[in-house]
């Protein structure tokens, strides 16, 4: 079944690059890759041995997504630890950029290591992070109405940050029971990530925190859905944060991907936009993000965007649209030196 897959996926892949799989004819000059590639959807495998090498010198900095690039769920994707290790090895810098907001970052260094990464928590930027590190650094004091998981709430608590929401609430007979003296009026923040136990009363209390225009409105990210290894579709935290902005009457700031927190972030350590490769699943956050903030892209059909949304996103011209592609980040390994 793997095997038709991706004879199916790499036929998929030459129909969008327009090249002839068989022909050895019209490879793409890597002289300048950036240029060259940019928005090109260039299918890797059909560079020469001369252009991979070029392409793979053309970055110092590899920003990768997790959940659909690197595993699904708790399965690393075959040759995605062994590409990413194999970047470390060049000398490349690595970080994991995620917007699942489910895990602190020591959690997901954890989790890297035992699929076979080489990964510290300091190289991992998630969203339950992002949150953590923007309130502190804004002097926030109060306390934080949390839609989400214990990920975010340990980021919170680890910088001194007071919250409560984290698990279920209970749904009472008269679910419009809810009255003034139930909130809480140290609140001065309501954050909205993903959330398996969110309920109307959740929405109810979220609405009635940002009532006040004093109230921050933080979201971790808007990915619709989680990358699936099935036919059964899992709403991601984009879900969420629609439905509490649309009780609320207000806008969310978004600081996981695509939004610029990240990019301002990322700047604090001092890396060259231009000579940075972001990797990703997805076209609407990965290729979105790196488009926005001027890296090359790399877009792997391991996740949320497919072969078949690609090809039309192409033949329709809808940005963002990557500069190269390849079935799997491990494809990478049977494109290079041994």
């Amino acid at each position: 079944m793997i095997r038709r897959f991706n004879e199916v996926l790499k036929y998929n892949l030459c129909c969008i690059s327009r090249i002839d799989i068989r022909s050895k004819t019209c490879k793409p000059v890597l002289k300048n890759a950036k240029k060259m590639f940019k928005s090109a959807v260039f299918n890797l495998q059909e560079a020469n041995a001369d252009q991979v090498q070029e392409f793979l010198n053309s970055f110092d900095t590899v920003l990768s997504d997790c959940d659909g690039v690197l595993w699904i769920n708790n399965t690393a994707i075959p040759g995605s630890p062994e590409a990413m290790n194999y970047f470390r090895k060049m000398g490349k810098r690595i970080f994991f950029v995620t917007n699942n907001s489910t895990k602190v970052r020591s959690d997901f260094a954890l989790k890297a290591q035992e699929l076979g990464f080489i990964a510290e928590p300091e190289e991992i930027l998630s969203t339950a992070y992002l949150v953590a590190h923007y309130l502190k650094g804004i002097g926030f004091t109060k306390k934080v109405y949390l839609v989400g998981s214990n990920g975010i709430g340990d980021e919170l608590k680890a910088v001194g940050i007071r919250h409560f929401g984290v698990g279920p609430d209970q749904v009472k007979t008269d679910f419009k029971s809810m009255s003034p003296s139930d909130m809480d009026p140290e609140v001065g923040a309501v954050v909205v990530g993903f959330d398996e136990h969110i309920s109307y009363p959740k929405f109810m209390k979220a609405a009635s925190y940002l009532s006040n225009e004093e109230c921050l409105f933080i979201a971790t990210n808007t990915d619709e859905r989680f990358p699936k290894s099935s036919s059964i579709i899992i709403p991601g935290t984009g879900t969420l944060v629609r439905a509490v902005e649309t009780c609320s009457e207000r806008k969310a700031l978004v600081l996981g991907k695509p939004n610029d927190y990240v990019r301002k972030f990322l700047e604090s350590f001092g890396f060259d936009p231009a000579r940075t490769l972001m990797i990703g699943d997805r076209c609407n956050t990965d290729i979105e993000f790196g488009v926005r903030c001027g890296f090359q892209t790399l877009l792997v059909m391991t996740g949320v965007t497919s072969a078949k949304d690609l090809e039309k996103m192409r033949n329709e011209k809808t940005p963002p649209l990557p500069d190269v592609v390849l079935p799997k980040l491990g494809d990478i390994l049977n494109l290079t030196p041994s």
